[in-house]
């Protein structure tokens, strides 16, 4: 079977990222990738052309996954406090659900969204609780939800 070498333009999944050199079938560079301008013809010029624009990108990246570790680092240490009625066994009347979760976070300063917050069933109980949030991508931080009686 015969195959061509192209240059990635962009990160194409199942394939490579950008500037990586890949040998795929003349129709699919014919028909896909070069139509869509994900890939260009492997020519040292391009090649240089790419290493540039594949070392900026790699910069954002770190930059981006530096401010992930760092937004995980401040929702770890956060402890959100909420009074709730409950009977004396300290099973709550109502729950804690993700919509009061969210709401706590957004009072404590926090921008996220009801999306974010991964309870997998309501919180029926007083006590600590660990809530996962959802950060980016395969992030998540633990967020101390602490119930209290009101």
């Amino acid at each position: 079977m015969r195959s061509i070498s192209i240059l990635l333009k962009e990160n194409v999944k199942d394939l490579g990222m950008i500037g990586d050199v890949v040998s795929v079938s003349p129709g699919y560079a014919r028909n896909y990738l070069l139509p869509r301008q994900l890939a260009v013809s492997a020519t040292p010029e391009n090649v240089k052309m790419l290493e540039r624009r594949r070392a900026r990108y790699e910069a954002e990246l770190a930059e981006h996954e530096k401010d992930v570790s760092k937004r995980i680092e401040l929702l770890g240490r956060l402890q959100l406090r909420t009074k709730q009625k409950a009977d004396d066994g300290g099973n709550l009347y109502g729950s804690v659900n993700v919509t009061l979760v969210a709401q706590l976070l957004m009072e404590a300063g926090h921008q996220v969204d009801e999306r974010d917050v991964r309870l997998d069933e309501p919180i029926k109980t007083l006590g600590a609780h660990e809530v996962p949030i959802h950060v980016h991508g395969e992030h998540y931080a633990g967020v101390q939800v602490v119930v209290e009686p009101e």
